[in-house]
């Protein structure tokens, strides 16, 4: 979708606001940083609306990253009143822009997570760890610890079960289940042990706990580690935690274990105080995570009700809100969000079944026809549409781009609705823009051409048209049944 940098000369002794800008240049420069586009004079004389359209481009460009900024940019395109507009663009757009990048970075701090959750499992298994390993998929990650020699019957009978489940399942065996799972291998060996030799088997599991929360805090101990004083034994790994492990649990809890006298404290500390202490730091960094994710698909699905187009959209959001924290993340992935802007346009009345579609062997003729939810997937994707915001980047507006053909949109040419693809001109963009209205016929929706002020999206005989019911010689400009085949419904995807 191009941006429509379009310059406009004022007229001399004009005021700003006669074109619709009430931003300076300095706050425009600062806006446009935020999404990298380049503030040329073009850019800076668009209006403060259009100006919005070209943020809206750039960050819908930038994907996740600026998710939120596209969310608000979105929010100020739609409304009509110059103060939303000057809103975002002075403050809205850098207050959407720190929740972006405070979600980026608490993405980038889970991914970093999880490759060092990759290492302390290697460590507590014994397996000798490399960037081979660390930089392997979960799933194949697990697969190799599951074949590695120093994987125990646990371990391997874990990892086969992890490798059965899902991704969440893969992530939650690599943080908590291969080291409990090789807790218990060990404990098996020592309860064998212990039939033999009693004092064997304890000095057994004093090590198994001590190479456990090593493991923890990212470090593989040495022998003479090992052989220290429970106390002492706690100072080391405190004097060489990783500096991202200072602001823990897991390292503040084992501060007030070395502080205490009491050398149950130390030894409860070594055995069960660090595996809980380390337990609450992940499920912290999951829950922030997770709020993270629900305050923004919130803001997504609030935003979606305000548009009355993205009635799919809306309840995907409400799906995945009503489900796991891995469903609300995984409908925030940018193709998933893309997607569930997938809706079908139906006639409000009559013609039940039928729905707008394209024809690719027709040249994108676009015209009414009977498809449903048993039809073939590529008459189902011909009849379902992405509605984004209007091209042209009129408030109010839509574009409906085709499922089965992405760059190509529904857009009036002589006033004969086909499916096209942008050229990226000024004229096209408005020709495939078109303007939400209140159903001519009291109900449903009714979209009237940006291309073609005055004129709607209509159907004549099957056949898609910018119509108006003035008449004259085209046959499709009729008052007769004009409001009923204006007026339309969003509807259930044919294809999701």
């Amino acid at each position: 979708m191009a941006v429509p940098l379009v310059a406009v000369a004022a007229p001399a002794g004009a005021v700003a606001a006669a074109s619709g800008i009430g931003t300076d240049d300095r706050q425009r420069v600062d806006a446009a940083a935020v999404v990298r586009l380049d503030p040329s004079p073009d850019v800076l004389l668009l209006s403060d609306h259009d100006f919005i359209h070209a943020l809206w481009q750039k960050a819908r460009d930038g994907g996740e990253a600026f998710e939120a900024v596209r969310l608000a940019a979105e929010a100020a395109m739609s409304s009509e009143l110059a103060a939303d507009h000057v809103q975002f663009i002075v403050t809205g757009i850098h207050e959407a822009y720190a929740v972006d990048k405070q979600r980026e970075k608490d993405k980038a701090d889970a991914a970093r997570a999880a490759r060092l959750a990759k290492s302390q499992a290697l460590i507590t298994i014994g397996i000798p760890s490399s960037p081979e390993l660390l930089d392997l998929s979960d799933d194949n990650f697990i697969r190799a610890v599951m074949r590695h020699t120093a994987s125990g019957p646990e371990v391997r009978a874990a990892a086969a079960k992890a490798l059965a489940g899902d991704p969440a399942a893969w992530l939650e065996f690599i943080v908590n289940g291969a080291r409990e799972a090789h807790q218990r291998d060990v404990a098996a060996e020592i309860k064998e042990l212990e039939e033999r030799n009693r004092a064997e088997a304890e000095r057994r599991k004093e090590l198994a706990a001590r190479s456990n929360t090593a493991a923890l805090f990212r470090i593989t101990p040495s022998e003479a580690m090992l052989a220290l004083s429970d106390d002492n034994f706690i100072r080391e790994l405190l004097r060489a935690v990783p500096a991202d492990l200072k602001e823990s649990e897991l390292y503040a809890a084992g501060q007030r274990a070395v502080l205490s006298p009491d050398p149950a404290v130390w030894k409860a500390y070594i055995h069960t105080g660090a595996e809980e202490a380390y337990k609450k730091d992940d499920e912290a960094r999951r829950k922030k995570i997770a709020d993270a994710n629900r305050r923004l698909a919130l803001q997504i699905q609030a935003a979606a009700e305000q548009t009355g187009v993205h009635p799919n959209l809306v309840a995907l959001a409400k799906q995945a809100l009503a489900g796991s924290d891995e469903a609300v993340a995984g409908f925030l992935k940018e193709d998933s969000q893309y997607r569930a802007r997938r809706q079908t346009l139906a006639p409000v009345s009559g013609k039940a079944g039928f729905v707008v579609r394209q024809s690719s062997v027709d040249g994108g003729e676009t015209f009414l026809a009977p498809v449903s939810a048993s039809s073939k997937q590529s008459d189902r994707e011909d009849g379902t549409w992405v509605i984004v915001p209007a091209l042209g980047g009129q408030p109010g507006c839509w574009s409906f781009e085709s499922a089965r053909k992405p760059g190509h949109y529904l857009a009036q040419k002589d006033l004969r609705v086909k499916l096209t693809a942008s050229d990226n001109s000024a004229q096209f963009r408005k020709d495939a823009s078109w303007c939400a209205k209140k159903g001519l016929s009291g109900t449903g929706i009714s979209f009237e051409s940006a291309g073609q002020p005055g004129r709607f999206l209509r159907q004549h005989w099957g056949d898609m048209y910018a119509g108006n019911k003035a008449g004259g010689a085209n046959r499709f400009d009729t008052a007769t049944e004009f409001v009923q085949d204006a007026t339309w419904k969003i509807a259930t995807p044919l294809a999701r």
